[in-house]
């Protein structure tokens, strides 16, 4: 039987082990799932994780363009990132989760994800030899000792993708 645990020893814990695998180890990877697919991004990539705020719609954009966010005072871009690769929309509220990933690489880009999955050790994961992807943002399939299907994602790669930076309709 799983011990109980207080949410704020849930949350204390959880800020633990950021700040554990922030500082120590690099390797670590963040996990999230989008629409039907489970991502991974090197945590150096990866931003703040939030629930999703209210979002003003952008007119004369894609659908998986879903608006803007204002976190704390600024205004961060949002995409749905299974719709953008032509999957299910994401629904903004329950577990879906805004992930801040563009301030790093200079620009305040958040994906709307369906949820975030948690840390992720990358020597849980193989090579996945069999298939493969044609999108430049997949950097590596992996699979995990549960035999599911990972995709570890190039965030610069999808940032400075055209496709990605053309949200507005022609």
């Amino acid at each position: 039987m799983a011990k109980r645990q207080s949410l704020r020893e849930f949350q204390e814990d959880l800020v633990r082990r950021f700040a554990e695998a922030q500082s120590g180890d690099r390797r670590a990877l963040l996990g999230v799932s989008a629409g039907r697919e489970n991502w991974l991004l090197n945590l150096t990539d990866s931003g703040e994780i939030l629930p999703v705020p209210p979002l003003a719609a952008v007119p004369l954009t894609h659908d998986w363009f879903r608006g803007v966010a204002n976190v704390r005072g600024t205004l961060f871009s949002v995409v749905d990132f299974s719709a953008f690769q032509h999957g299910p929309l994401t629904a903004p509220g329950g577990p879906a989760r805004l992930l801040l990933i563009g301030a790093r690489h200079g620009t305040n880009c958040a994906l709307l994800v369906s949820s975030a999955l948690g840390l992720r050790n990358p020597d849980d994961f193989q090579p996945e030899t069999s298939g493969h992807d044609d999108r430049p943002w997949v950097q590596e399939r992996l699979r995990d000792a549960r035999e599911q299907l990972w995709l570890k994602l190039d965030v610069p790669k999808l940032l400075a993708h055209r496709g990605f930076l053309q949200a507005g309709l022609e």
